[in-house]
C-alpha cells in the first residue's frame, strides 16, 4: 500500500465508504488542525484518498490543497471543508484551528490556482451534507448533525435543505450558552456547550475525579492521569466501574441538554451524533437517549426525533465536501 502521506491510496467499496455525486466524479478534501485528508469520489463509491500534514500558513495551505487535487485527478467538481467560521463566499474569518488564518480566501485563491470554481464550507457542514445524503440521516428532510470532538460542531438540514444562515455561520451549536456563569471557553464567553459536553470534556471530568482521590480503575488503562481520555473512562464504564458509570451519566445528561435545545427549536425528525465516543461506545449514547427523552418537551404529543451515531468516520468531512461541489449550484 502507498503510504498515506505520500500519494493516492485507492480504497475498496463499503457501505460506511460510499457518498453519492451522481454520474460523475468529485474530489473532497478535508482540512484538519493537524491534517488535511482527501478523497475521490465517482457515482457513490470513495475509489482514492489521500492524506498530508496541515501546513501552518495560508499560502503552504493552498500549495497543498492544489497539489492534492491534482494528484486525485484534476477533476472539475472540488470541494474543501475548513475549520471554523466560514462566510457564504468561502472566506474563513476565523478558525481556531488553523494558523494566521483571518480573513482567509480559499475558495478566490484555490478557484484562481486550479482555473475552476471551489466549494468551501464549514467541516461540520460537509459532514452533515454525508450523512444526510447517504448516511445516517439519508431519507429525511429536516435533520441535525452533531460531532462531539475536541469541540462540537453542528450541521442543519431544514425542509431539505442545508441551512448556511445570514453569513454562513449557521450550525456552531457548540457555542450556545448552557450555563453563563459556567467555565470560560477559548471563544471568549462562559458556560458554551461544548465546556460541558465535548468528547474531550469527557477525559477532563475524569481527570479531576481521580486528582481527588476516585475512578482508581483506571490506572490499569493508562499510567499517567494527564493521558486519561475520553475513551479510556468508556472503557472503565462498560466494564461495570460505578465512579466511570457516573461521571459518563453527567457527560451524558449534558450532551442531551443542548441536544433538547436543538430539538425545541428546529423540530428534526432525525439526529445524528458523530465523533469517536458516539461511534465506539454505546455506553454513552444509552444515556444520551435516556436524558433526552427525559428531558424533551411535549414528548406525548408528537415522536421522539430518532437518536443516531454517524455512519462516517473521519471521511465524513471530505465526503460532504465533494458531494457538496457535485451539487453546486443545485441549491
Amino acid at each position: 500500500m502507498t503510504p498515506a502521506n505520500e500519494g493516492p491510496v485507492t480504497t475498496t467499496s463499503g457501505s460506511a465508504r460510499s457518498g453519492d455525486v451522481g454520474n460523475t466524479a468529485a474530489i473532497g478534501i478535508d482540512v484538519g488542525g493537524t491534517k488535511c485528508l482527501g478523497v475521490l469520489v465517482e457515482g457513490r463509491e470513495i475509489v482514492a484518498e489521500i492524506r498530508r500534514p496541515t501546513p501552518n500558513s495560508p499560502s503552504a495551505i493552498i500549495d497543498t490543497l492544489a497539489e492534492m487535487v491534482h494528484e486525485l485527478g484534476d477533476h472539475d467538481s472540488v470541494g474543501v471543508g475548513v475549520p471554523g467560521l466560514v462566510t457564504r463566499t468561502g472566506i474563513i474569518r476565523a478558525s481556531p484551528n488553523l494558523t494566521d488564518v483571518a480573513d482567509f480566501d480559499v475558495a478566490g485563491l484555490l478557484s484562481r490556482r486550479l482555473a475552476r470554481d471551489v466549494v468551501v464550507e464549514n467541516d461540520a457542514t460537509c459532514a452533515a451534507i454525508a450523512e444526510w445524503k447517504s448516511g445516517a440521516a439519508e431519507g429525511f428532510d429536516d435533520a441535525v448533525v452533531v460531532t462531539l470532538g475536541t469541540g462540537i460542531g453542528g450541521g442543519l438540514i431544514v425542509g431539505g435543505r442545508v441551512v448556511r444562515g445570514h453569513n454562513g455561520f449557521a450550525g456552531e451549536v457548540g457555542h450556545m450558552v448552557v450555563d453563563p456563569n459556567g467555565p470560560a471557553c477559548p471563544c471568549g464567553r462562559r458556560g458554551c456547550w461544548e465546556r460541558f459536553a465535548s468528547g474531550s470534556v469527557l477525559g477532563a471530568m475524569a481527570r479531576a475525579v481521580m486528582k481527588a482521590g476516585g475512578l482508581t480503575g483506571i490506572s490499569s488503562l493508562v499510567a499517567d492521569v494527564s493521558e486519561v481520555r475520553g475513551e479510556h473512562v468508556c472503557e472503565l464504564a462498560e466494564a461495570g466501574d460505578s465512579q466511570a458509570l457516573g461521571i459518563v451519566d453527567e457527560f451524558a445528561r449534558w450532551v442531551a441538554i443542548g441536544l433538547v435545545g436543538l430539538a425545541n427549536i428546529l423540530d428534526p425528525a432525525c439526529i445524528v451524533i458523530g465523533g469517536g465516543l458516539a461511534r465506539s461506545h454505546e455506553v454513552v449514547m444509552e444515556p444520551i437517549r435516556r436524558h433526552f427523552a427525559e428531558l424533551l418537551y411535549s414528548p406525548d404529543l408528537r415522536p421522539h426525533p430518532r437518536l443516531d451515531i454517524a455512519r462516517f468516520g473521519e471521511v465524513a468531512g471530505a465526503l460532504g465536501a465533494a458531494i457538496a461541489a457535485s451539487s453546486f449550484g443545485a441549491e
